[in-house]
């Protein structure tokens, strides 16, 4: 059996969790299925995580680095506000489209039973989404499109929409897209 790299293991011990993830009504997810999944030892695991909510902030900050990484993308290529805040809805409904386990992470699903600080994380992201769409909206006010009072109930609204989409989608056991019907709903919230 050819040996990892260092940082391979850790990837591939991740990449595991998060399909472990897209099956909700398949197995809880406990270190010891995790470590058979990846075919090492619970002891294994260990010597990458010390604890099973580590492995949780892995994802997040996979998530995190991801969004964020594609949100900065959008607002250096887009000048337009109403429109980054369009392609901001967008991609975070793709994201969750195409990352199905990554998306009960988003909605907290995967963090019922974990450490409470997880959930605290994913309610800054929440946080932290919201004050990027107020950024894009406020760009828009400044090009005439929207006026001052409406950034911070149209940022929350998108924000609820988005949120809403994702859970929509996990609680529906990964059948009802995200995406479906998005582009004119957000064109909506955005009039």
């Amino acid at each position: 059996m050819a040996s990892t790299k260092p940082g391979e293991r850790k990837l591939q011990i991740l990449q595991t969790l998060a399909a472990m993830l897209e099956h909700p009504k398949g197995e809880k997810v406990t270190t010891a299925a995790l470590a058979a999944r990846v075919e090492v030892s619970e002891a294994a695991l260990y010597r990458h995580f010390a604890s099973k909510a580590q492995m949780f902030e892995g994802l997040i900050e996979f998530i995190e680095a991801s969004i964020f990484g594609l949100i900065n993308q959008i607002c250096e290529s887009q000048d337009q506000g109403l429109m980054q805040a369009q392609s901001i809805s967008g991609m975070l409904l793709n994201f969750a489209e195409k990352n199905p386990g990554m998306t009960r992470v988003l909605i907290g699903d995967a963090l019922v039973n974990e450490d409470e600080r997880l959930q605290l994380r994913m309610n800054q992201l929440a946080e932290r989404l919201e004050m990027a769409f107020r950024q894009s909206l406020r760009l828009a006010v400044s090009q005439g499109y929207l006026t001052e009072p409406e950034v911070q109930a149209r940022a929350n609204l998108l924000c609820s929409f988005v949120m809403g989409r994702w859970l929509r989608f996990a609680k529906s056991g990964f059948k009802l897209l995200p995406t479906e019907l998005a582009p004119m709903q957000i064109a909506l919230l955005l009039r």
